[in-house]
C-alpha cells in the first residue's frame, strides 16, 4: 500500500469563512436537526449563493485518483469537546460542521440519507465502537475495515462519499483504490462485467436480510465512455457460489486494488472525497481508547443529479427493501 498524498484541494481562508457563516445563520435559524425540512430547505437556498472559489474546489472528481482532499475546514481540537461514544449520544456535538458538510455536500449534488441509518440523518457521526464502526460495515474497529463500494448492495448508492476528520490524534489511515488505476487483462474484465453474483447488504442494515425478494446479480465492473467503474465489496458476495473462472477474475481485482490503494491520513479540518463508482475505500485497524480523544469523523453521501454512468438493469433492483432519501426531494 503506498503512503503517497491523495490529490489536495485548498479551501482559502475567505471561502472557509463564507462556508462557517452560512452554517452559523442556519444553525440559529433551524437548530441542528439535519433532516428538518426547513433545515434542508435553507441549506439549499444558502449553499446556492456561496462563492465561485469555492464551488470550484468542489467540481467534480478530474484525476484518475477517483478522489480529492479538501482542507481549510477550520476545526479546533480543545473546541470540540470529547469524542463522543456513538453517534446515539453524541447529540449536538459539533452540530455547525455537520451543517457545513451539508453545505459542501449540497454544492455537490443532492445529500442521500438511509431511513435504517442514524435515525435518518444526512450527517453521519463515525466514532470507535467495541462491536462495529458506527455507519460502517461490520468490522470492529480493532479489524480491517476491508475495501469496499460504499452501500454496494443497493441501486440508490452514494455518487460520492465525503469523510470530515474532527480529530484523528493517531493518524488513523482511510484505504482507497481507484478502478482507474488496475491492470487487468479482457479476458478478467469481460468475466467480471457479467451479473454473476449477488452483493447482499452488510450489518448496519437491520432487516435487510429478511427481504423476500431473489437477491439480484450484479456485474462487479461495467465500462463507461471513461474508462472502467466498480461496484465491490467481497465481504458480502457469495464467492463461494462464483465458477472458477470467475473467481479468479474477482481474485486478480482484489490483488489489483489492494497494490493500487493509498493510504489517507486525514487531519482535523480535511474533507475526502470518494468517487464510489470508481475507488473503494476502508479502514486499517486500530486500538480505541473510548477516553474522548479517539478517531471522530463527519460523514455525508451525496447523489449526483443527471449523472447516468451505472448499468441501466440496476433500475429493477429492490434495494433489499431499504429506501433512500434525496434531501431535495423531502423540501
Amino acid at each position: 500500500m503506498s503512503t503517497g498524498s491523495a490529490p489536495l484541494r485548498l479551501l482559502d481562508d475567505a471561502s472557509a469563512g463564507e462556508l462557517y457563516r452560512a452554517a452559523e445563520e442556519i444553525l440559529t435559524e433551524c437548530g441542528t436537526d439535519t433532516t428538518s425540512p426547513g433545515l434542508l430547505w435553507r441549506v439549499r437556498e444558502r449553499a446556492a449563493r456561496l462563492g465561485e472559489p469555492l464551488r470550484h474546489q468542489c467540481r467534480p472528481v478530474d484525476t484518475d485518483a477517483g478522489l480529492f482532499v479538501l482542507r481549510g475546514l477550520p476545526v479546533d481540537d480543545a473546541g470540540l469537546g470529547p469524542t463522543p461514544a456513538s453517534w446515539a449520544t453524541a447529540g449536538d456535538a459539533g452540530a455547525r460542521h455537520d451543517i457545513a458538510l451539508l453545505l459542501l455536500a449540497t454544492v455537490m449534488g443532492n445529500p442521500l440519507a438511509w431511513e435504517g441509518q442514524q435515525n435518518g440523518r444526512f450527517v453521519h457521526t463515525i466514532v470507535p465502537s467495541a462491536g462495529h464502526e458506527q455507519a460502517q460495515t461490520g468490522a470492529g474497529s480493532t479489524v480491517l475495515l476491508s475495501p469496499h463500494t460504499e452501500d454496494a448492495f443497493h441501486p440508490a448508492r452514494a455518487h460520492l462519499l465525503m469523510l470530515a476528520c474532527m480529530r484523528n490524534h493517531d493518524r488513523i489511515a482511510t484505504t482507497a483504490a481507484s478502478i482507474r488505476r488496475v491492470r487487468l487483462d479482457e479476458a478478467a474484465v469481460d468475466e467480471l462485467t457479467r451479473p454473476v453474483l449477488p452483493i447482499l447488504p452488510d450489518d448496519a442494515y437491520f432487516g435487510a436480510r429478511e427481504h423476500t425478494g431473489p437477491a439480484p446479480r450484479v456485474p462487479a465492473l461495467w465500462r463507461t465512455g471513461d474508462g472502467l467503474a466498480l461496484r465491490f465489496d467481497p465481504a458480502y458476495t457469495p464467492l463461494d457460489e462464483a465458477t472458477p473462472a470467475y473467481a479468479a477474475a474477482y481474485g486478480r481485482l482484489a490483488a489489483e486494488l489492494a497494490r493500487v490503494s493509498v493510504a489517507v491520513r486525514l487531519a482535523p479540518g480535511e474533507v475526502l472525497v470518494v468517487d464510489n463508482d470508481l475507488v473503494v475505500h476502508g479502514r486499517v485497524p486500530f486500538t480505541p481508547r473510548y477516553d474522548g480523544t479517539d478517531r471522530w469523523l463527519k460523514r455525508a453521501l451525496v447523489h449526483v443529479p443527471g449523472r447516468r454512468t451505472r448499468p441501466p438493469a440496476e433500475e429493477a433492483e429492490h434495494g433489499y427493501g431499504q429506501k433512500a432519501a434525496l434531501a431535495h426531494a423531502i423540501l
